[in-house]
């Protein structure tokens, strides 16, 4: 994770506490006994935890429980169970780099050192969490102490012009893959760039068809609406936008628009609702605010490599807050994209990825234990318990057994 994103992760823990005192009816119900039962009997999952950033820190581990007001941190073993999360997609996340041969040798190394912290992590919790690699191993680590861990890839960078490496991580466990992430790369248009390739690149398209092949989800998150199309169109499979928001509820290009969720629920794919604030509301320019931002990462020089850095990073940023507070998306926000998801897409094709420990988080929706806050909401607008089991794990379950029998045929 890149330091500006450590910033926003921690801009958003830090400005939690105020932002509820000033915003309560907007921090999300506290679900009663009833529903609670309902959230802890359904399987829960989110499309896209950034937590692996974290597996690298010197002092952090997620076998811990750590406060998000504290070190920024979301997502830990002890606040999945209080969330009753039963598991997730763990990312590996690369940052768009030089597109030449150096710069694609080097994102394909960090990418192999980052996943290899996910399996490392996974084995010293052996107890605590386990891979997976398809929908039914996940089931059925439901209700027991064990979190299943799928393994995505945000950015296909690393392979660069060399799409065999996407049989080489699939090896490793990666079910689940992105094109493309902030800026366009040889694959694919970014949703937040200049286009270049019209959506897909020619090298794109063969990598919908190796993606089907091999059995891997193809996630849309990031990627243009003219490149989203051509995957929904082209693959074989059902697809998934890991941690994506609905662009009628709020106008920004990282936002699906109607005629896409459509389109994707008609093919059997399947929205995920993010929660980062800067997608669901408009911030104004605070240049004070970005001026004080700059020297905080100019002071920290890189994403902490400790538990103290990070610790003394949130407290920076913390300051800055403080002093040059922005306004924050809240639980309402991102539950009238999730309705607004539902209503057009239909019940089958929606669920949820707070973006955690990658700049996600929310008044009142700013860590894993908050998850139960969705249940409560659903079910108090009349959602059934089946509904409320298709939207928390259901449905992208779904994507993830329909990408792996598409390579059978």
């Amino acid at each position: 994770m890149m330091l500006r994103t450590a910033l926003l992760a921690a801009a958003a823990a830090l400005c939690a506490a105020p932002a509820l005192a000033q915003n309560g009816a907007q921090s999300g119900p506290a679900p009663t006994k009833a529903q609670r039962a309902v959230h802890e009997s359904v399987i829960v999952m989110d499309t896209h935890f950034d937590t692996p950033a974290l597996f690298g820190r010197q002092g952090w581990d997620i076998a811990d429980r750590h406060d998000v007001r504290t070190d920024g941190s979301q997502v830990d073993y002890p606040r999945m169970v209080d969330g009753g999360v039963d598991g997730g997609v763990f990312v590996v996340y690369t940052p768009q780099g030089p597109r030449t041969p150096e710069g694609h040798a080097q994102a394909r190394d960090r990418a192999l050192v980052r996943i290899t912290e996910i399996h490392e992590m996974a084995a010293r919790h052996a107890d605590k969490f386990q891979i997976v690699t398809t929908a039914d191993e996940a089931r059925a680590l439901a209700n027991t102490p064990k979190r299943f861990v799928f393994i995505s890839l945000e950015n296909s960078y690393p392979f660069g012009r060399d799409l065999t490496l996407m049989e080489t991580f699939y090896k490793l466990g990666a079910r689940m893959m992105s094109p493309v992430h902030t800026s366009n790369n040889e694959l694919a248009d970014s949703a937040t760039a200049p286009a270049e390739h019209g959506g897909l690149s020619p090298l794109g398209r063969q990598w919908v068809a190796e993606a089907n092949r091999l059995g891997v989800l193809i996630d849309a998150s990031h990627a243009s609406d003219a490149a989203t199309e051509q995957m929904i169109e082209l693959s074989t499979a059902p697809i998934i936008l890991s941690h994506t928001g609905a662009r009628a509820v709020f106008d920004h290009p990282r936002n699906i628009p109607d005629d896409l969720i459509r389109k994707l629920a008609a093919k059997g794919g399947v929205i995920q609702l993010n929660a980062l604030s800067g997608y669901m509301i408009k911030v104004p320019p605070n240049p004070e605010r970005t001026a004080a931002l700059a020297e905080v990462r100019q002071r920290f020089g890189g994403e902490p490599k400790t538990q103290a850095q990070a610790e003394a990073l949130t407290r920076a940023v913390a300051e800055v807050d403080a002093k040059y507070p922005i306004p924050r998306a809240t639980f309402d926000d991102f539950m009238a994209h999730l309705l607004h998801a539902i209503e057009v897409a239909g019940i089958d094709h929606v669920g949820i990825s707070g973006d955690f420990d990658g700049g996600g988080g929310l008044v009142g929706f700013d860590q894993v234990t908050d998850y139960p806050k969705i249940t409560a909401a659903l079910l108090a607008k009349g959602y059934s318990k089946e509904d409320v089991a298709k939207v928390w794990g259901g449905n992208a379950l779904r994507v993830f057994a329909a990408a792996d029998a598409a390579k059978a045929k």
